[in-house]
């Protein structure tokens, strides 16, 4: 093994991530709110099946959205213009982690265990997780969740019930990202969903220093989100 894959004290230069797997930095630690924190600052991130050690994660290249580039297809923006309905922030993050953790068509299990509900939800109790929710009849119908620190919006996970109901959500998270000068969107790794959306991949050294100059902006954080409900047109 890897000396780089070993138990650590401290996380090791993200430069020392692995090819194959695609980005795997360490093996073990904590889900602590300290090691979660000190990992999102660096580009690091937790990803690992409940029967597991704790896996953490930089790869190359990286998947992002700049809020100024998102992609709303014409049937989004119709989606996004009824008032059908009713977008929540930091309402119910728990039942939002939930439903993201719930099985998908194709998947087998769930990387969103237990111990990562627990972790996340210390995060949100801190201000410092945050999830979007988008509700229709009164039921919870889709929506997303993810860590922000200074300027950068980690997302973690999004669902649906109904169709475009994680989109809805997150037209209003981008939206209010850009009135807030945030200036990225971690996606993690590529997905067509995502792609396009207008998220794109860029080498792990400029998604290092883009989060460098970011994650020290000045933003208010440790309580709960409000949205301004004027940036949706």
């Amino acid at each position: 093994m890897n000396s780089s894959m070993r138990t650590f004290a401290s996380f090791p230069p993200v430069e020392n991530a692995l090819s194959e797997p695609n980005g795997l930095l360490a093996i073990g630690g904590d889900l602590t709110s300290h090691r979660l924190l000190e990992a999102y600052s660096k580009g690091i991130f937790p990803w690992f099946n409940e029967d597991q050690p704790i896996l953490w994660w930089s790869p190359d290249p990286r998947m992002v959205l700049f809020p100024h580039h998102l992609k709303i297809s014409r049937s989004l923006r119709k989606a996004v213009k009824k008032t059908h309905y009713k977008i929540c922030t930091d309402c119910n993050f728990t039942q939002v982690m939930l439903a993201c953790a719930a099985p998908r068509e194709g998947q087998s299990g769930t990387w969103i265990h237990p111990q990562m509900i627990a972790a996340y939800t210390a995060l949100h109790e801190m201000g410092l997780a945050h999830c979007v929710e988008t509700w229709i009849d009164g039921e919870l119908a889709g929506g997303l969740y993810g860590v922000a620190l200074g300027k950068v919006f980690f997302g973690e996970s999004m669902f649906s019930r109904v169709q475009d109901a994680s989109k809805i959500a997150l037209v209003h998270l981008v939206k209010q990202l850009q009135f807030w000068q945030f200036g990225l969107i971690d996606c993690q790794v590529k997905t067509h969903h995502l792609a396009s959306l207008g998220a794109q991949e860029i080498s792990r050294a400029e998604f290092s220093q883009k989060l460098n100059c970011l994650i020290t902006a000045g933003f208010e954080s440790g309580s709960k989100w409000n949205f301004e409900r004027s940036l949706i047109e």
